[in-house]
C-alpha cells in the first residue's frame, strides 16, 4: 500500500474528513488530497512533504516514521546531516580589500598647489585694481555728464466707479408698527406669509423676481426693499397692495 493510500485509509478509519484534518494540521485541503493521491508536488519540496506526513499521521493516530522512511526511499533518500562548520563556512573565500593608509604626501602637495595658485590670483587682481584707480584719478577732473532728473509721473487718474452688479433676487423686510393683517407672495403666486403680524414683529422674504404684499391697514408697517428703507407707505389708505422687483426702489 502506498503512502497516500495509507494516509487516506487511516484518516477514514479515524472518522475524520479532509476538512477536519486540514483544520487541525493547518495544511490546505488541496495539499492533503494530493498527498492521499501520492502527489507530493503541492507540498513545496521534500522537506515540507516529510513535515506534512508527520503532522497528518499524528492527527489520524498512526506512527509517521515508517511512512517518512518510505518517502525517503522513493524520493532520493533522507537528507544528509550538515556539520556546523560546513553550514557557516562559505564555499569560496571572501576577498577583503586591504585598507590603505591615506597618502598624506599627495594631500600636502595638492594643498600647497592651491596656496600658490591663490597667491598668484591675488597679486594679479591687486595689480589690475591699481590700474583702474589710476585711470579714475586721471579722469577725475572731467566734469561728469549731468544726469537728467527723473520725470515726475502724473498722478494716476481715479478710476471710474465700478458699476454695481445687477441683483439676482429681491429682498423685502416688513416690521409691524401696529397689529395688522398681511399677505406676501412671490411672482408665481406662492404664498410666503399670510396672517396677523403683531406690533414689533418683523418678517423677511426673498424671491427671484418679485414679492407682492397685501397690507390690511395702510401705514401699519415699515418696509425695507433691497436694503433701502422705504418707511411706512400708505398712511390712512386702508387695504394696500404693493409689489417689488429686483430693481426697486427706483432711484429718485
Amino acid at each position: 500500500m502506498s503512502i497516500g493510500e495509507t494516509l487516506a485509509q487511516e484518516r477514514q478509519r479515524a472518522g475524520l474528513s479532509v476538512t477536519q484534518v486540514s483544520l487541525q494540521t493547518r495544511i490546505r485541503e488541496t495539499v492533503i488530497r494530493g498527498m492521499e493521491a501520492d502527489d507530493f508536488s503541492y507540498c513545496g519540496g521534500n522537506f515540507y512533504a516529510r513535515g506534512h506526513i508527520r503532522s497528518i499521521s499524528r492527527v489520524i493516530g498512526i506512527d509517521p516514521e515508517p511512512l517518512v522512511s518510505e518517502f525517503d526511499a522513493t524520493h532520493g533518500g533522507a537528507p544528509q546531516p550538515v556539520s556546523a562548520v560546513s553550514a557557516f563556512e562559505p564555499e569560496q573565500p571572501v576577498a577583503f580589500r586591504e585598507r590603505r593608509a591615506p597618502n598624506w604626501s599627495a594631500a600636502m602637495a595638492l594643498a600647497l598647489a592651491f596656496v600658490v595658485i591663490y597667491g598668484v590670483v591675488q597679486v594679479v587682481g591687486s595689480s589690475g585694481g591699481g590700474g583702474e584707480r589710476r585711470t579714475a584719478q586721471q579722469v577725475a577732473g572731467t566734469p561728469a555728464p549731468s544726469t537728467p532728473a527723473p520725470a515726475t509721473s502724473a498722478p494716476p487718474k481715479q478710476s471710474d466707479p465700478v458699476a454695481a452688479a445687477p441683483r439676482t433676487k429681491v429682498e423685502v423686510r416688513v416690521e409691524a408698527r401696529r397689529t395688522t393683517w398681511l399677505n406676501a407672495s412671490d411672482e408665481k403666486g406662492k404664498t410666503l406669509f399670510s396672517g396677523m403680524l403683531r406690533k414689533g414683529q418683523a418678517k423677511d422674504w426673498t424671491a427671484k423676481k418679485e414679492i407682492r404684499l397685501v397690507i390690511g391697514v395702510g401705514g401699519s408697517v415699515d418696509l425695507t426693499v433691497n436694503g433701502k428703507d422705504l418707511g411706512s407707505p400708505g398712511e390712512g389708505d386702508g387695504v394696500q397692495r404693493l409689489s417689488f422687483d429686483r430693481d426697486d426702489p427706483e432711484p429718485a
